[in-house]
């Protein structure tokens, strides 16, 4: 492959001539895009074919990250950055008469999730490949990805196709010789041997061939490179017997339509069923062949393989390796479940129980009916252990039994079937063992840690913030690159008032790239010099978007009655994404919308507030809104959010938390201290002793800024229509505010004026900014890894 940038010029000039039958200067941008990763893919190929090998000489413990969504944004960039080639290839571009930032605009971010769960396995990944950790993910190749968010005329959310595959996907390698034949409904016959054994065969299924294609995941720093499966359905050659076959084509491209289809339907829920059970079956299949090509059989299983299942989408896993154990290589059930046991672990990613995956068994067993009856004994059997180990208490098998009121409770199959069972943040992972799995906590102690979330600063810092990391190389130097624990060594300069200027010129000249793209995506021009204060996270009541919109319309009603009223400029910017079916949140979205058009366009605002709400939150934009970022609103109802990672990509870019004692903000508010961030209204705690006797009316009754602002939703203030936002004001008033809104409005409002004073002491703003930076390697994702490395998967580092 090319070594420097003249082999790179006459490589990619030959490419282009060859996939495109013309000269470079006569090809289109997006024929020179799909050559050019090309190219990069089969650069690290050769590093990519080192570290299988090295993997199998060294017979080495792999990991196996099976997720329902890796979102990994665009890889253009990040992938030359770790391959080192980055500069060299930018340079032979421009030789060439091609700007490099043209071709990595157009690149489409890989549609493969929704949001923070997806995201954090993508930092994972690329915190895997960079330790040298064999760390290899499995997911569907979805063909669209959630949706292109829209804003329509009136502020409403409107769904289209996120067609991220319009271009194709360079990094791909399609691999047809390892597909894995999945079944789906049919029935079960059952035999018994001359020995008395029982043996089941699936019968009068639908097939479908799951056919897999890879993309490289590489590290930084390391030839390391390790690989993402997304698994593609594709019709069967046993095709279904009397089934009409374009009806049977469509029940196979359904699968890999897209991320989380609407599950409001029966035929929605089935569809996310067979999903699930879809890639977990493949992605077994794949472990046990490539497992059997280096020992003689199963047994080591648990020694050579470790499954983590990100939350309990992918749980299906744990039946469906015991179905291969017990039908397809005669395991006895027990030695099988002891091996299950040792390969599995479990992240659980919600405390909210109404959150937790149930499927109605019926469904199941129709679907799925040999993992139905495999879930069926595990559950009997379970319940009979905790019946024979707490016979005093006759309530607690049901309660944590598998299969209760005619629904699998797939967390539950999920804490059973595993030997190791994590939160993300140390609040969340001490709410599961004292509330939301007390039972089971009870019943296996030693399965249950903690594992507090982080990001990659590579992609969040190093490469998304050149500015801020050139002011760190200059005062530091760039060991931190390898090791971001280093990053600490900027506190040295966190007083220094040379570092607080240049710092201050970072941030800005970050806002004024962030303005220039506001302009460009919506018409609305910022001020670079107002604070930015920016809430980009999905869509959701316990978020509570809601309780940042309100405070904005309360400072709006002061400016209108107040003329002498003034404030530091803000700009406040709304990113979120709301799923289709959820009518609340899309309606929280057309108030944000409605109160934008407003506020923006009255001159009495005199330039206090702009409000902006930025459409289709992807990665590509989180990677420059949030380093442009002032203040980061991380403002959730406290005990509700597991861990969040947008809280610590803002902080390692020189934000500000605005933010509620809640997930990872517990531990943000620890290691920078209470005097550089700002944290407001009621713990958890305070929930609990509030949540009895709570009245949201009394709220409403008792403070008259709530109620005007409120009065708003009803009166028609924002687009003329009385209607239209009364769901929001009834989800407040007539259910009660079960997110505590009105509760926290006073300690919110106090907060955002704390804000303001200690913005307005520019140098002391600029040191709490320093110390979040310097504070912020605990956050890295290198960190988590290293623990799941360690202390789950006991694993070492494989360098090719």
């Amino acid at each position: 492959m090319f070594k420097n940038k003249d082999e790179f010029k006459r490589d990619f000039s030959q490419r282009l001539i060859e996939y495109c039958g013309r000269p470079v200067s006569e090809t289109h941008k997006t024929e020179k895009l799909l050559t050019l990763g090309e190219m990069v893919r089969d650069y690290a190929s050769i590093n990519w074919k080192d570290t299988k090998e090295a993997a199998v000489r060294t017979h080495a413990k792999q990991v196996y990250y099976f997720s329902m969504e890796f979102l990994l944004g665009r890889s253009l960039t990040n992938n030359l950055m770790n391959l080192g080639i980055y500069g060299m290839v930018r340079d032979g571009l421009k030789d060439l008469g091609i700007d490099i930032n043209e071709l990595e605009d157009l690149e489409a971010d890989a549609g493969l999730g929704n949001g923070g769960l997806g995201r954090l396995a993508a930092c994972f990944m690329d915190s895997a490949a960079s330790l040298d950790y064999p760390v290899n993910g499995n997911c569907i190749r979805y063909q669209y990805g959630l949706f292109r968010q829209v804003i329509d005329h009136s502020g409403q959310q409107i769904e289209v196709p996120d067609m991220w595959l319009r271009l194709g996907n360079a990094w791909e390698i399609r691999k047809p010789k390892h597909s894995v034949d999945v079944k789906f409904w049919g029935n079960v016959e059952t035999t018994w041997d001359e020995n008395g054994n029982m043996h089941f065969r699936h019968l009068n299924a639908e097939h479908i061939m799951a056919v897999p294609y890879d993309m490289p995941i590489i590290g930084a720093n390391t030839k390391n490179t390790n690989t993402l499966r997304l698994w593609s359905a594709e019709p069967s050659e046993m095709t279904p017997d009397g089934m009409d076959f374009r009806k049977y084509l469509a029940e196979v491209s359904e699968i890999c339509l897209n991320v989380y289809p609407d599950d409001s339907t029966d035929e929605g829920k089935f569809l996310r069923l067979k999903q699930q059970y879809f890639f977990v079956c493949a992605g077994i299949h794949s472990i046990i062949s490539a497992h059997l090509r280096s020992y003689p059989n199963l047994d080591n299983l648990g020694d050579k393989i470790a499954v983590q299942l990100n939350d309990t989408h992918p749980v299906l896993a744990i039946p469906e390796l015991m179905r291969v154990l017990v039908d397809e290589y005669s395991y006895p059930w027990d030695k099988a479940w002891k091996i299950v046991q040792s390969v599995m672990g479990y992240t659980n990613h919600t405390v909210m129980s109404e959150a937790l995956e149930t499927w109605p068994i019926q469904y199941m067993s129709s679907l799925l009916p040999r993992i139905t009856m495999i879930i069926q004994e595990i559950d009997r059997r379970f319940v009979e252990s905790v019946q024979n180990r707490f016979p005093d208490d006759p309530y607690m098998s049901d309660r944590v039994r598998i299969i209760r009121d005619g629904q699998v409770h797939m967390a539950h199959l999920a804490i059973i079937g595993s030997h190791s069972v994590n939160g993300v943040a140390e609040i969340h992972t001490q709410i599961l063992k004292t509330d939301l799995f007390r039972d089971f906590y009870r019943l296996f102690p030693e399965r249950f840690s903690n594992k507090t979330n982080g990001v990659t600063q590579r992609r969040w810092l190093l490469y998304s913030n050149p500015q801020l990391k050139q002011l760190l190389d200059k005062r530091i130097g760039r060991a931190y690159e390898k090791d971001i624990a280093r990053i600490s060594d900027l506190m040295a300069y966190v007083d220094d008032p040379h570092t607080q200027k240049d710092f201050l010129k970072v941030k800005h000249e970050r806002k004024e790239i962030l303005a220039a793209r506001i302009r460009q995506r919506t018409g609305i021009q910022v001020d670079p010099d107002s604070i930015f204060d920016t809430q980009a996270k999905r869509l959701h009541a316990y978020k509570r978007q809601l309780l940042n919109i309100m405070h904005v319309i309360y400072l709006y009603q002061r400016i209108k009655a107040d003329p002498g009223f003034t404030m530091t400029p803000h700009t406040y910017l709304f990113a979120a994404k709301a799923a289709p079916a959820y009518v609340f949140a899309k309606k929280v979205i057309k108030l944000i919308n409605a109160v934008s058009y407003v506020i923006n366009n009255d001159p009495d605002v005199r330039g206090m507030i702009k409000v902006v709400f930025l459409p289709n939150y992807n990665v590509s934009m989180a990677e420059v809104l949030m380093n442009a970022t002032d203040v980061s609103e991380q403002i959730s109802t406290a005990g509700k959010e597991a861990s969040g990672t947008g809280n610590m990509k803002f902080m390692m870019n020189g934000a500000v938390t605005l933010g509620t004692l809640d997930g990872a903000n517990v531990e943000i508010d620890r290691v920078v201290g209470r005097a550089n961030d700002v944290i407001f209204g009621l713990d958890i705690n305070g929930i609990r002793s509030l949540a009895p006797n709570y009245r949201a009316i009394d709220y409403y009754n008792g403070d008259e800024r709530i109620r005007n602002v409120m009065n708003t939703f009803i009166d028609g203030t924002w687009n003329g229509d009385p209607e239209d936002f009364k769901p929001v004001y009834d989800e407040i008033l007539n259910k009660n505010d079960e997110f505590f809104v009105l509760a926290d409005f006073d300690a919110y409002a106090r907060a955002q004026e704390e804000i303001e004073r200690r913005y307005a002491d520019r140098s002391g703003w600029a040191r709490m900014c320093l110390v979040n930076i310097a504070q912020s390697g605990y956050f890295s994702s290198d960190r988590t890894i290293r623990q799941y490395a360690e202390e789950i998967w006991h694993i070492k580092p494989v360098r090719p």
